[in-house]
């Protein structure tokens, strides 16, 4: 048997440590503050039906959806979708949680400039990350250095995407903890709490965001292009 070892994978272990911790903050931080109730009792549906009424934003829907940690907006139906560990539970992780979810719709409201970029860019990302390295490959194999160089710009545009969504949802945690604070739904203890969840959320978009530009720099190691130039 023939054992084929890829150097260039190598470049990835910075994001491949960097995922790995990020992934463990998020687990200890839910694991931990889903166990704490809030003293006011509200639950995650309440707490984000009363941030749209402030908000005017009443004809956003909330539903619940399947799958631990599953939480989104979605722009397109107006809908926010809390889990099912999360929706009708009042611990600090699970208003956290929501609240930053929340925090979306109301970017989309004001038309928060990098979400309403990254919505555009959705379809592209979606062809970007299923063409790039099948045609990096072709090329490659075709000595046709456009198509390396079409397959390249395209995973870039997957580069961009994530490094887009890092506003978007630093963004989002910072109208999640206002509103929190502000509306007096978490006291101080329970604050620091949901700044725990988020930050560890956040860590892993950051990583995310390393795993592209990584991703992107072994694809063009691995093309040859700067060699080719030689």
């Amino acid at each position: 048997m023939f054992y084929f070892w890829d150097w260039t994978y190598v470049i990835l272990l910075p994001a491949i440590v960097l995922s790995l911790v990020a992934q463990m903050r998020v687990t200890a931080a839910y694991n931990r503050y889903s166990q704490v109730k809030t003293r006011r009792g509200i639950t995650a549906e309440m707490l984000v039906r009363e941030m749209f009424n402030r908000a005017g934003l009443m004809d956003v829907k909330i539903e619940m959806t399947h799958g631990k940690m599953s939480d989104h907006y979605d722009p397109r139906s107006r809908t926010l979708r809390l889990s099912e560990g999360v929706m009708h539970s009042d611990s600090v992780a699970a208003l956290g949680i929501a609240a930053h979810e929340a925090g979306h719709a109301l970017q989309h409201r004001d038309e928060y400039g990098p979400l309403t970029l990254r919505n555009a860019s959705v379809a592209t990302v979606n062809i970007g990350s299923s063409l790039s390295w099948p045609l990096v490959l072709l090329g490659i194999v075709l000595s046709f250095e456009p198509v390396i160089y079409a397959g390249i710009a395209l995973f870039s545009v997957v580069v961009l995407f994530s490094l887009i969504t890092l506003p978007v949802e630093f963004n989002a945690s910072r109208r999640a903890l206002q509103a929190l604070e502000g509306g007096a739904y978490l006291d101080s203890e329970e604050l620091k709490g949901a700044r725990s969840v988020l930050s560890a959320a956040a860590l892993t978009y950051v990583a995310s965001a390393l795993t592209a530009i990584l991703q992107l720099v072994r694809l063009i190691a691995i093309s040859g292009v700067g060699r080719r130039r030689d």
